[in-house]
């Protein structure tokens, strides 16, 4: 597995990492923690070293599973993880909450479920509009000087919050989500990042399983699959988005690839300091995923990529209106 910097952070990780929220939550009932465990451990054997969770995933649930998962490898890994929530009398309400008390709270927590004394990257999952970033990033600062956190990330901030927190603590990576069918972040992100020194990890980088040709409109997601609540994945929406993946499918067809490994693969190409995380519970899509970091784009391929995506008009939002307000800030 080739190997990328976070920017000009020094956090050297995998090209492509694991994202392991999907085995914990967000996309039905919890894979068996057995099952799990092994999946994580077979991304750590075919040289993956950074692996992504967060205290909501669960909530609680995804970070045990990778601490235990990963405790054997610890020095080969990189772990990251994320605060910024509270979850009410039944774990299932999520208040933003990023108040230094909180931060510290949080971490101890993460600490001690990923069974480590240190977390290699720890970033604030959401923007709170009631805590100033600058109390944010002031309290990473101190944690980093008390030697539990490594570096510091935000995730889904829009550009002058990123500034502001980079300014107090420099910020190593910003998590977002990015794909063939979520480009917003090239228009005012990633010039940012690349003028910053600070890294992008891709999320959802196979369009929640849309860009791997395996859901079409008369897919059914459960009401535990956060997809059904999507406007992105109604029935309509998906029938207008498949032009997209058509495109991919062809390219791959041209290769002898996959779709998500041609979607995967042009990521990469983007640029030097961009690593995904892609997730799965299966072994067959983790070797699937994984292989795309041996595919090299020719510049003639990104223009016909471009040339084509000119053509297709994504329908649907990618959030639903509830979840929406909690991005770009």
């Amino acid at each position: 597995m080739q190997k990328r910097y976070l920017g000009h952070s020094g956090l050297e990780v995998s090209a492509i990492g694991l994202g392991c929220m999907g085995l914990s939550h967000g996309y039905g009932p919890a894979t068996d923690t057995r099952q799990a465990v092994e999946l994580i451990r077979a991304a750590v054997e075919r040289g993956v070293t950074l692996f992504d969770t967060a205290e909501v995933y669960g909530p609680y649930l995804n970070e045990d599973v990778v601490g235990e998962a990963l405790k054997p490898f610890r020095d080969r890994v990189v772990i990251a993880t994320k605060f910024g929530f509270t979850f009410g009398d039944d774990n299932k309400q999520q208040i933003l909450n990023s108040r230094p008390e909180h931060i510290r709270a949080a971490v101890e927590g993460s600490l001690r479920r990923l069974k480590t004394e240190v977390i290699d990257l720890l970033y604030q999952h959401r923007v709170d509009p009631e805590v100033p970033i600058e109390d944010v990033a002031g309290v990473v600062k101190d944690l980093i000087a008390e030697g539990k956190v490594k570096h510091f990330g935000l995730s889904e901030a829009g550009a002058q919050t990123v500034r502001r927190a980079h300014a107090v603590q420099p910020v190593a990576a910003l998590q977002s989500e990015y794909s063939l069918w979520w480009r917003e972040p090239e228009q005012e992100i990633m010039p940012m990042l690349e003028e910053l020194g600070i890294g992008f990890v891709p999320f959802s980088p196979l369009g929640k399983g849309f860009l791997t040709g395996a859901i079409n409109a008369g897919t059914i997601f459960g009401e535990d699959d956060f997809r059904s609540k999507v406007p992105r994945f109604a029935a309509e929406a998906i029938e207008a988005n498949e032009k997209l993946v058509a495109l991919l499918t062809d390219l791959a067809a041209e290769r002898g690839v996959t779709p998500a490994q041609i979607a995967l693969a042009w990521l990469l190409a983007k640029k030097p300091w961009i690593v995904p995380i892609p997730g799965t519970t299966k072994l067959h899509r983790l070797e699937e995923n994984l292989h795309a970091a041996n595919i090299t784009l020719a510049a003639d391929d990104l223009r016909k990529i471009s040339q084509a995506l000119e053509t297709v008009k994504i329908v649907g939002d990618r959030y639903p209106a509830s979840l929406q307000a909690r991005v770009g800030r």
